[in-house]
């Protein structure tokens, strides 16, 4: 089922999130996410965005890898990850966020992460991500924690735009 995507301003991005039981029901939360995911057109969702205080993003980097075909296609459900460790080398890309439309900056993050989650069937991972992968994955992260990536921008980037994320929080 395809579900409204929480806009930039809602209190709900802000809170922190809680663990994922088999109760939950997982793979519906997954399919939701997936569906509303590809009509968006984005390439990572994570639970608050979609109103939901649970431990669960997801990944699909379909639509990077046609406009690049460099990118490896990943297509993956993550429960209640962890980051175990970051690399210590940082890359600056390009990130954007579906609760903060028409807004993007560069940022740096770690290219190298190794992580701890459970997948679909409630079974834990653990895994070393790179590049895209482990970029959208600690964007995604951040979110169960209720950071938004505007918030690791630089105090000028913030100042630059302010107004555009006063607009965004408006039209929620």
């Amino acid at each position: 089922m395809i579900v409204p995507i929480i806009l930039y301003g809602s209190p709900i991005l802000r809170r922190n999130t809680y663990d994922i039981h088999w109760e939950d029901q997982p793979e519906e939360i997954s399919c939701n996410l997936f569906e509303t995911l590809k009509k968006e057109q984005g390439i990572g969702l994570a639970g608050p965005q979609i109103g939901l205080s649970k431990k669960i993003f997801i990944i699909d980097t379909t639509p990077m890898r046609e406009e690049n075909p460099q990118f490896k296609c990943v297509e993956k459900v993550y429960i209640n990850p962890e980051i175990v460790d970051l690399g210590n080398e940082e890359v600056s890309f390009n990130e954007g966020c579906l609760s903060i439309p028409g807004i993007f900056r560069d940022l740096c993050r770690p290219d190298k992460i190794w992580v701890k989650y459970q997948n679909p069937a409630l079974e834990t991972v653990e895994e070393k991500l790179e590049g895209l992968e482990a970029r959208i994955f600690q964007h995604e992260y951040d979110h169960l924690d209720g950071i938004l990536f505007t918030d690791r921008l630089p105090g000028l980037q913030k100042r630059l735009i302010q107004g555009k994320l006063n607009k965004i929080k408006r039209r929620r």
